[in-house]
């Protein structure tokens, strides 16, 4: 069209200079210089044929066009604002149109002018326009119109008499593109000068091509990876001059300019950082057209190349050989095609691929040397890209590939490996989610990937060099830390660490970043899976650590990051390990420079460096700190304490068959210094505090290291020891703390902390006499006394009124301290302390002003020691915990005196006790105290309100109300604070649901009540997001219950039903990242004492299981002769029914393990433990609601309960039968889903009537019935008939009834055929299958009843997810609610247990009669009626078709369209126009359902009166497609896999079938084995995919077309 305007312009004058300047004339729009150009090129083209008109003019003609209008057409242009490149407006698409246009022109006229000097002009001016342009608003435009005047002009530039302005262009362009100008222009401008002007540069050839190319390679480049794009998108532009097409008919400008990218080790580097590293497809497809043009040039060419070598070693990274063409070719066409496969991110299609990725290293390997042939770096590309997958499940594959690499062939070491698995293979492993469970795996079971991982790790390890081994476990170890890792993938990477096989590897920096690894643990909320983490690196160090190049200084050090309260308890499995290290390694450690100035012969043994070790930490000089210094920390006592019990057990080991008293000896050396110092305590007045400070500290390390969990402290020989010689220095130590405490010794704020230990000093002290057998005149009872009356003296003399100053303050805040302490051990009543009788401190603690804050002090004259050390503390906290003394202390008077408490406030019944009878003021001042104190200080106020509620419910109901919301609030507040949120819920619970409360509550139905149970919902909701709450608030009602097992207490608990009735139907699905920390901590509670955390770490019981556990042995307890235990349990089995059938009634989806699901299962269990304490009145008011729900549609596991129930109903009482038989008599059409169940019932017939002595009128009355079932038209009805009419009619045989011998050939007969049925269809297989069933075989009603079954075995054999087994073992485990002696039904005595779930199960799905074959799984006894067949079962589906379009008067194709797959209601509605359309005989969707949808409809404009549809569900689909086959048809699906075929060659059979995918996931790896044939839709953009209406309504016109051009040809 451009030429014809040309010409028509040219006709009208031939004069160009009228032409061209009548033209140049007026507003330069796109238009106007799109045809100044059209004209221009139209002009040069005659010229070049020679027929052009006026050889002057034309030439003059052009440079007048170019300076006169072109050239200040482009300097206009340079200010408007370029526009995005993504997505310009109308304006910049306007401005890009002329830009474009007039620089084609300009080249034009250029050319036409017949010298170099106007191209040179116009180069040199637009060059500074581009050198000069900048990132500021306005200048991009500036840029762009330089890129269109260079990319112009270039090419008539001459190559030698203009290569040092080429070259300069060059350069700068390519500094310009890659970023190199840091004040360079804006990404769009820099896009536009790579993708435009450097491949037009690069086309020149000669100077400019080598300046791009020597830019692109320059050292460097190529570090970025944003520069990358950049870099691909130049190289691609100039493929075909730096990888020139062989045989070509002139000198390729590669050849001229001497170069081949092939050769060029950092062209290659680009091309894999393209293909592994860029996250932009259309960046990594160049990569790919590189790659594979460079491999066909390589072919083409026949002659061998190599790229130069780069950085590491290593074969080239790309080399061709002649002499193995082939198998390159075969190499590189199975890389590029993973590559390719890789963009699509459908697991299902790259599966079938990832065989060709094992061949790869086949070919890379040589079998001569064992060396690598191709460069491993192209392996690790494909690696990287399925680990930088969007699909997780492409990703977990990658990861698993890669850790089999070495299961099955070894592979020669490279660098280049080593660095990707601290990389990208160590950045995948962070992903929480690729460590889950396999299907199929119980619960508990070690993760697959971690246990790969770990066999990958100790096998790389074991195959590299000595000199490497080192430097990478170090590098490995320190990658660990370089960023916050999740729970369970650093628990699985320390665990594949502690596994490598011992070796001389880390040294002290490897020490460190050990211990840096153990500090990134810390922050796992997940305890248990933290504490596993801790033991594993500690394996970890002493497997590879080198103690040659590590002191003990250091292993101390290191091993203070191991927290002993997690992972390092003392006689744990770990603890031995750690020990017997130390004891083989002592004398290899290096000497450290504290030790070697000592100059004892020893200091390299453990027990040297042990005590000096303790010597150094007791000297103390007394200038180390005054009277008024801070505290010491307390990380070196605990290191102290650890290295010398470590070293005790150690000397233990060595002693274990030779003197025991070794052992005592050692002990005593290690701790004499310790003990010498003790012992001055109380005589020694002038002891330096520092060192007082340091030996207490000491002390308790010791015992609390020694007492930990771990230790076993019964038979424990050092914990004996450690306990006299500590107690032979009490009286020395209490002294010195009474002293400390009561003689105003104490007076800064950092005295508080002093305060603080001295009182746990003294508990410990308790602790020890109350362990040996505690004595009235011991040295600790001596102190109580005193302390309690010096603490009482010191309080009330500070409430005289005398100034607040700093000292008395703090005087005042200890004496509250140690008055708290007193009143906490007296409780105990070992020691003999506590009297009926009311004294002087009980009289004092009720004349407390509660909440009485301590006031700031005055600090005129210790402003220096305030100031210092208020700023640090905060006089807010130490008021804080001097409220909270308070409490502690009345918490102790109103447990003694709490019969004393009134029950009104009229009431007096002491008056020297004012707190006490004046209940309800301090239950308002606990109520201001909750609104005072920090939440990490409120229990002793929670203890005192469980005391105070329960009197002041009936007459204060109120302000009883206020306290149970108020502590709500903040137990709710708590509810991420891991630390305390235990402690304060368990205290909030026993004072809302105390025995004493919720009895008044009941009585008096008042608000009280409701507030009680509305809180009770509350933490059922709270359990939903924190697991464990509701099993505290289950367990301890359950135990408050049971304790007092008193009529009252059950019928009290009646009123409280719910909670128990909610606790038998918990549990939460939950969600897939909460699922996986619980199988990990499965699994690490599996392994038991093997794993140390285990030991140390108390198992809290806080998973759901254990809130239904706590229920069930609950009811267990429960006696059905009690009355009142009797109407709880049918009150619970009355709302449990009620229950069961909301949820059926119910219109949220009900599928296999739904929410739904898991319910009515738990109900129907709890149902199964009650049934024994039920009797026949009761039975006979739920009866027929049982019967009910035999009829509803149940899943699999639901069936068998029910059944059950009603078997063992049947047996016990037999006076139920005539409704059980009535259950027969409903119409078929109620029937026809759940006649089954009954049926099911009886095939247990000789269970049933196992009591009953005449049968006889039982088994005729059975008989009838199954018969006429066996004639049903239903399948599994008829097999379900039958297996009972088998176990019937044994009965009657072996019981020789002569009336029903008339129907003994005919049922004789029966059984015989379906007993004989030939061939190997599926009415045979399912009929052995149903014999088969564990239901019908190995499953006995009364053997088999016990708890194991009904909560483990069970629901295991009928599918049902592992979420929902209960193993036997929880039960015995939870000992909150023991079971009696007596208690025999906790196990199974049949084989039941031992049995695998099998391939039939019940469900109401409908019934299908299974004609199906090869089906691999089957998960249903009863199938849905397939539509397709249901519809009209005589005819062939093709008929019904044909006859119903034929009524329809129009011709239709032989072409089923199955979109089963696809959800959307707008996909299937366009489907559904497009079939009709075209005539397709079918439309076979998932749902007829989605025909009302609306959207459907407006697609579909109503196509679907006048299209077949047909119902097949997704799980039938293999069946339909099964059944199509046998008829004749071909399975098309329209997939992209590695061997499917394009649609343009592709020929569809007349009898087709096209199977279309899920929007997302595409078609199933178990439908495409299916298929006879994959058609892709060939695609020549970036995205991979269609819609999948679009796909399907391209192959159905394809089919039609093909179809349509047969017809053609026969009829011609």
């Amino acid at each position: 069209m451009e030429w014809v305007l040309a010409d028509a312009l040219l006709s009208q004058s031939r004069d160009p200079r009228v032409l061209l300047g009548a033209l140049c004339r007026g507003e330069a729009s796109a238009e106007r210089v799109e045809t100044l150009c059209f004209l221009l090129q139209r002009l040069e083209d005659e010229e070049a044929r020679g027929g052009g008109g006026g050889a002057g003019a034309l030439p003059e003609a052009a440079r007048e066009v170019a300076a006169g209008y072109l050239v200040p057409l482009l300097r206009g242009l340079r200010g408007c604002p370029a526009g995005g490149a993504d997505d310009p407006g109308p304006a910049a698409r306007q401005r890009r149109r002329v830009l474009r246009a007039a620089g084609a022109a300009l080249r034009s006229c250029a050319r036409l002018a017949g010298g170099p000097q106007l191209a040179a002009a116009l180069a040199e001016e637009a060059l500074c326009d581009l050198l000069n342009a900048g990132p500021a608003p306005g200048l991009e435009g500036a840029a762009e119109a330089a890129v269109e005047v260079l990319v112009a002009v270039g090419s008539c530039l001459r190559p030698r008499e203009d290569a040092p302005l080429l070259e300069r262009v060059a350069r700068a362009a390519l500094a310009l593109a890659l970023g190199g100008d840091k004040a360079g222009p804006s990404p769009d401008a820099a896009a536009l000068v790579a993708g435009r002007l450097l491949p037009a540069l690069g086309r020149c050839g000669g100077a400019a091509l080598r300046a791009v190319w020597g830019g692109l390679v320059a050292p460097g480049v190529s570090e970025g990876p944003g520069r990358v794009g950049s870099q691909l998108l130049i190289l691609s532009a100039l493929a075909e001059k730096l990888l020139p097409e062989p045989g070509a008919d002139s000198v390729p400008a590669s050849r001229e300019a001497g170069l081949d990218a092939r050769r060029c080790w950092r062209f290659w580097s680009t091309v894999q950082a393209g293909l592994a590293w860029s996250e932009d497809a259309l960046t990594r497809k160049r990569a790919r057209y590189l790659l594979q043009r460079a491999v066909e040039v390589s072919a083409e060419l026949g002659t061998d190349c190599a790229c130069a070598p780069g950085e590491g070693t290593g074969p080239s990274l790309f080399w061709w050989s002649e002499k193995k063409k082939d198998e390159l070719l075969k190499f590189w066409e199975n890389y590029i095609l993973i590559m390719e496969t890789l963009e699509g991110n459908q697991i299902h299609v790259i599966k079938p691929v990832l065989p060709k990725l094992n061949g790869l290293f086949e070919y890379a390997v040589s079998e001569e040397n064992g060396c690598w042939l191709f460069h491993p770096s192209w392996h690790l590309c494909i690696y990287k890209r399925m680990f930088e997958s969007e699909n997780k499940i492409l990703t977990k594959e990658g990861v698993t590939h890669f850790l089999e690499l070495y299961e099955t062939r070894i592979l020669p070491f490279s660098p280049e490996i080593s660095e990707f698995i601290i990389g990208p293979l160590m950045d995948a492993l962070s992903e929480s989610s690729l460590y889950s469970r396999s299907p199929g795996q119980l619960i508990g079971s070690v993760s697959p990937l971690g246990l790969k991982l770990q066999k990958f790790l100790v096998t790389y390890i074991s195959f590299l060099p000595e000199e490497i081994k080192s430097s990478f476990l170090l590098k490995f170890i320190q990658k660990m830390t370089s960023r916050h890792w999740c729970a369970v993938p650093i628990l699985f990477l320390s665990k594949a660490l502690a596994n490598v096989p011992r070796c001389k590897a880390l040294g002290m920096e490897g020490l460190l970043a050990l211990r840096d690894v153990l500090q990134c643990t810390m922050i796992t909320h997940q305890i248990l899976l933290r504490g596993a983490a801790q033991c594993y690196l500690l394996q970890t160090a002493m497997n590879l650590v080198d103690v040659e190049k590590v002191s003990l200084s250091d292993i101390s050090t290191f091993l203070m990051s191991v927290r002993q309260e997690e992972s390092l308890g003392r006689g744990t499995s770990l603890w031995m390990e750690l020990c017997d290290w130390l004891r083989i390694n002592e004398s290899y450690f290096k000497q450290s420079s504290s030790c070697s100035s000592t100059g004892l012969h020893e200091t390299s043994s453990l027990n040297a460096y042990v005590r000096n070790l303790v010597q150094e930490y007791i000297r103390s000089s007394a200038w180390e700190g005054g009277e008024n210094s801070c505290m010491p920390d307390w990380f070196e006592a605990k290191l102290v304490a650890l290295m010398v019990l470590l070293a005790i057990d150690v000397e233990r080991m060595k002693s274990q068959y030779s003197e025991k008293r070794r052992t005592q000896n050692v002990l005593r050396i290690f701790l004499d210094p310790l003990l010498d110092a003790l012992v001055k305590f109380g005589t020694n007045a002038y002891m330096p505090l520092l060192k007082t400070d340091r030996c207490l500290q000491l002390l308790l390390k010791l015992l609390h290291t020694c007492l930990l969990k771990g230790s076993g402290t019964q038979d424990d020989e050092v914990f004996t020891l450690l306990q006299n010689f500590i107690m032979s220095t009490t009286e020395s130590i209490s002294e010195f703390i009474l002293r400390r405490l009561t003689m105003n010794e104490l007076s800064t704020v950092s005295d508080l902390d002093r305060c603080h230990l001295y009182l746990m000093v003294l508990t410990e002290l308790i602790n020890l006499h109350l362990n040996v057998g505690w004595k009235r005149g011991n040295p600790i009872w001596k102190v109580i006394s005193p302390l309690k009356n010096a603490s009482i003296r010191h309080l009330q003399e500070m409430d005289r009124g005398q100034e607040p100053t700093l000292g008395r303050q703090i005087q005042r805040a200890v004496s509250m301290a140690a008055l708290a302490m007193v009143c906490e051990v007296s409780q105990k009543p070992e020691l003999q302390l506590d009297s009926l009788d009311v004294g002087p401190p009980e009289t004092f603690i009720s004349s407390l002003q509660l909440n009485q804050t301590l006031q700031k002090p005055h600090t005129e004259e210790e402003s220096s020691f305030f100031e210092e050390s208020s700023s640090s503390q905060g006089w807010g906290k130490i008021a804080a915990q001097y409220i909270h003394d308070q409490w502690v202390c009345l918490s102790f008077l109103l447990r003694k005196c709490h019969t004393l408490i009134p029950a009104s406030e009229g009431e007096i019944l002491e008056p020297t006790l004012p707190a006490v009878p004046m209940a309800v003021r301090t239950l308002q001042s606990a109520l201001e105290a909750l609104t005072v104190l920090p939440s990490e200080q409120v229990l002793p106020v929670f203890h005192c309100m469980k005391i105070l509620v329960p009197k002041l419910l009936t007459t204060s109901e109120s302000l009883c109300i206020e306290s149970f919301d108020m502590a709500w609030k903040i137990i709710a507040s708590l509810s991420n604070t891991q630390l305390i949120f235990w402690s304060n819920f368990k205290a909030f619970v026993q004072f809302v649901f105390d025995p004493k409360v919720l009895t008044i509550a009941a009585k008096i139905k008042g608000q009280a009540y409701f507030k009680i149970k509305e809180v009770m919902y509350r933490i059922i909701e709270m359990s939903a997001i924190k697991t464990g709450v509701f099993n505290i608030l289950i367990s301890y009602c359950c135990r408050s219950w049971v304790v007092s097992a008193s009529n009252v207490s059950l019928s009290i608990a009646k009123n409280y039903s719910e909670l128990v009735l909610e606790a038998c139907i918990f549990g939460t699905v939950f969600r897939r990242d909460q699922r996986l920390i619980q199988d990990v901590q499965t699994f690490i509670e599996n392994l038991g004492h093997e794993c140390a955390a285990n030991v140390v770490i108390e198992n809290t019981k806080r998973e759901d299981h254990y809130v239904r556990i706590c229920a069930v042995k609950f009811l267990c307890l429960l006696d059905g002769s009690n009355m009142s235990h009797k109407l709880f349990m049918e009150d619970l089995a009355i709302k449990l029914l009620d229950k069961d059938e909301l949820v059926s009634k119910s219109r949220t989806r009900y599928y296999v393990n739904s929410q739904q699901h898991r319910v009515k299962n738990r109900i129907w269990q709890i149902l199964l433990v009650l049934f024994p304490k039920f009797d026949q009145n009761f039975l006979n008011k739920i009866i027929d609601k049982i019967f009910q729900a035999g009829f509803i549609n149940n899943q699999a596991s639901i069936k068998y309960f029910i059944e059950w129930i009603i078997i063992l109903i049947l047996h016990k009482f037999p006076q139920f039968l005539p409704k059980f038989w009535n259950c027969f008599s409903y119409g078929e059409e109620n029937l026809k889903t759940s006649i089954c169940t009954f049926l099911s019932v009886l095939s247990h017939l000789d269970v049933i009537t196992e009591t009953i002595l005449e049968k006889k009128l039982i088994l005729k009355q059975a008989l009838t019935i199954v018969l006429q079932w066996c004639f049903n038209h239903n399948f599994s009805i008829r097999l379900y008939a039958l297996v009972a009419l088998k176990k019937i009619w044994s009965m009657c045989k072996g019981l020789h009834i002569e009336e029903l011998a008339a129907l003994t050939s005919v049922i004789e007969s029966s059984l015989s055929q379906v007993e004989n049925m030939h061939g190997a269809g599926s009415a045979k297989k399912n009929w052995q299958r149903i014999q088969e069933h564990f239901f019908f075989t190995a499953f006995h009603p009364l053997k088999d009843y016990c708890l194991e079954t009904i909560f483990y075995t069970l629901p295991r054999l009928s599918g049902l997810t592992e979420d929902e087994w209960i193993a036997i073992g929880k039960f015995t485990r939870f000992t909150d609610i023991p079971l009696g002696a007596g208690f025999q039904w906790y196990l199974s005595t049949t084989h039941l247990c031992e049995l695998k779930p099998g391939d039939w199960s019940q469900q109401d799905a409908g019934s299908n009669s299974g004609e199906a074959d090869n089906q691999s799984e089957w998960t249903d006894v009863q199938k849905k009626i397939i539509p397709w067949k249901n519809h009209v079962p005589d005819f062939d589906l093709e008929l019904v078709f044909q006859d119903r379009a034929a009524k329809l008067g129009k011709s239709i194709s032989r072409l089923i369209v199955v979109a089963s797959l696809i959800d959307k209601p707008t996909n299937l509605g366009g489907l559904c126009r497009t079939c009709e359309v075209f005539g397709a005989a079918a439309l076979v969707m998932g749902s007829l359902q989605c025909v009302r949808d609306k959207q459907f409809q407006h697609l579909s404009v109503s196509a679907e009166q006048w299209l077949p549809l047909v119902e097949v569900k997704p799980p039938q689909l293999i069946d339909y497609l099964q059944q199509k086959k046998a008829e004749g048809y071909t399975i098309v699906g329209v997939e992209q896999t590695a061997k499917s075929l394009d649609l343009t060659r592709y020929c569809f059979p007349e009898k087709s079938l096209l199977l279309l995918g899920n929007e997302r996931e595409g078609i199933p790896a178990n439908l495409i084995q299916q298929l006879d044939v994959c058609v892709e839709i060939p695609q020549q953009g970036i995205i991979r995919s269609l819609n999948v209406h679009v796909s399907g309504a391209l192959l159905i016109w394809e089919y039609t077309r093909q179809q349509l051009l047969k017809q053609g040809v026969s009829t011609a």
